[in-house]
């Protein structure tokens, strides 16, 4: 009598595991559950290793959520930082470059859920927040009010307090990330995620443009 096979496992830890595959199981789970209620266990078993494994690499979850931050948010910032070194046309298509390239690095991926995360739970993680605040949203507030400067030099843009504008201008998108990952899931219809940050961008520009400018201004002449 022939004996049946054993049955396989669904899967098996793996001794060999790069930090970056556990970093990306961990945007998983931390998008997925928040940052209170991650485990490094569910991350451990998202990246098919013990949690010893883990522990290997990182400290803590804290550690581990900076980590996240350090592969996927810094690297897109540095990104958005040469663009406007490099930048030598208007102030608007600036605005319209950085935007788009933060769509495109962040928004459209599993980092687009950070930002829900950090609002909804700062406040009961100072340690996170502040360091999500220095690393991520002051160097991103650099770059925008660099782009808000340049266009009120040229006569682009209308005067404005930058930093007031800063907020108001970013604003837009960082709710959709917020919608996308919390009421989205009641709706009938869904957003086009293309076309809603192109339609987002023109509206703010046409707000930051100075009077007698913009495309208003150009169609009556």
């Amino acid at each position: 009598m022939v004996s049946a096979p054993a049955r396989q496992p669904r899967w098996t830890r793996r001794k060999n595991v790069r930090p970056s595959e556990i970093t990306a199981a961990a945007l998983e789970v931390f998008v997925e559950k928040g940052f209170a209620a991650t485990r490094l266990e569910d991350v451990a078993a998202r990246a098919g290793v013990s949690k010893g494994t883990v522990y290997l690499y990182f400290d803590s979850k804290e550690e581990l959520f900076k980590a996240v931050v350090r592969e996927g948010l810094i690297p897109a910032i540095a990104e958005a930082e040469k663009r406007v070194a490099g930048h030598r046309g208007s102030a608007s298509d600036l605005l319209r470059d950085l935007v788009r390239g933060w769509w495109q690095l962040v928004g459209s991926t599993p980092y687009g859920g950070l930002p829900k995360l950090m609002i909804s739970e700062s406040r009961n993680f100072p340690e996170i927040a502040r360091f999500y605040y220095e690393e991520v949203i002051i160097r991103a507030h650099r770059l925008l009010r660099e782009a808000l400067r340049r266009g009120m030099e040229s006569g682009e843009f209308r005067s404005m307090d930058l930093n007031t504008a800063q907020f108001l201008v970013f604003s837009p998108f960082i709710m959709f990330l917020v919608w996308q990952h919390s009421l989205a899931c009641c709706e009938s219809e869904s957003l086009d995620p293309g076309a809603y940050v192109g339609e987002a961008i023109e509206m703010v520009l046409r707000g930051l443009a100075a009077p007698g400018t913009g495309p208003q201004a150009k169609a009556r002449r």
